[in-house]
């Protein structure tokens, strides 16, 4: 089993964020893992609570702020950073968004697969609400059966894992940085490389969509509003 980083990006968001750093650093894992917060300009007390708390756990929580002048969001430099150190420790990334709860084994299955499945590109596992049920991103999943499916759909970030081939075969400094988001992009680009995307519809994780920016809400109960923010405002371009 390869080397794993897990990285979360964070803007604000406070209480699930906690949630999400509490399932990830009580997994149990045999190979242990590498944790980075990446800390998009969040406010001055997400900030102070998430360096408390990484004094606590001994996880590394970057701020962005150190880094760039640029505003919210930098999922595009977040990729960058965390591709070159996956690259320099030779391991396998994964994405948990600071939205989703994983369970104690997720982590493990995630390995597992990438070291057993043929020619992993990226894998995720399945997003689901708190009664169980399969929710955004994945309603395209509610057709799929219970198990593992080598997907060309896109893969979210909301529970992904990219491998290190992967990573070493494609350069996140190719990205367009006029966008804001790039699940959709790499996950087709990792099919166009070759590599095989899988979606494991038998691990599910709990997912708040939208919780760090809630006006993507708007999507869902008010579509034109959405829309029109969007366009005026130049925000979230995939």
């Amino acid at each position: 089993m390869g080397k794993l980083h897990i990285i979360t990006p964070v803007k604000d968001s406070l209480v699930t964020t906690l949630k999400t750093i509490d399932g990830i650093m009580d997994s149990e894992i045999s190979s242990g893992f590498s944790y980075f917060i990446y800390d998009d300009f969040s406010t001055d007390e997400t900030t102070q609570r998430l360096n408390q708390k990484s004094l606590e756990l001994g996880f590394e929580h970057i701020k962005l702020s150190d880094i760039t002048t640029h505003p919210s969001p930098n999922y595009l430099l977040v990729l960058q950073l965390a591709q070159q150190r996956a690259i320099a420790d030779k391991a396998h990334l994964i994405i948990i968004e600071s939205d989703v709860v994983v369970t104690k084994n997720t982590l493990q299955i995630l390995a597992n697969a990438a070291s057993t499945l043929d020619n992993v590109g990226m894998l995720a596992a399945v997003t689901v609400d708190d009664a169980g049920e399969i929710n955004f991103p994945y309603l395209y999943a509610k057709k799929m059966t219970f198990g593992v499916h080598n997907t060309r759909k896109r893969l979210s970030f909301c529970c992904t894992l990219m491998s290190n081939d992967f990573l070493n075969a494609f350069d996140f400094k190719q990205l367009d940085a006029t966008k804001s988001w790039y699940d959709v992009f790499i996950s087709h680009k990792a099919v166009e490389l070759g590599f095989n995307n899988y979606l494991l519809t038998n691990l599910p994780v709990l997912h708040m969509p939208h919780s760090s920016r809630p006006w993507k809400h708007l999507k869902y109960n008010n579509p034109l509003k959405y829309y029109w923010r969007k366009l005026i405002n130049n925000k979230d371009k995939i």
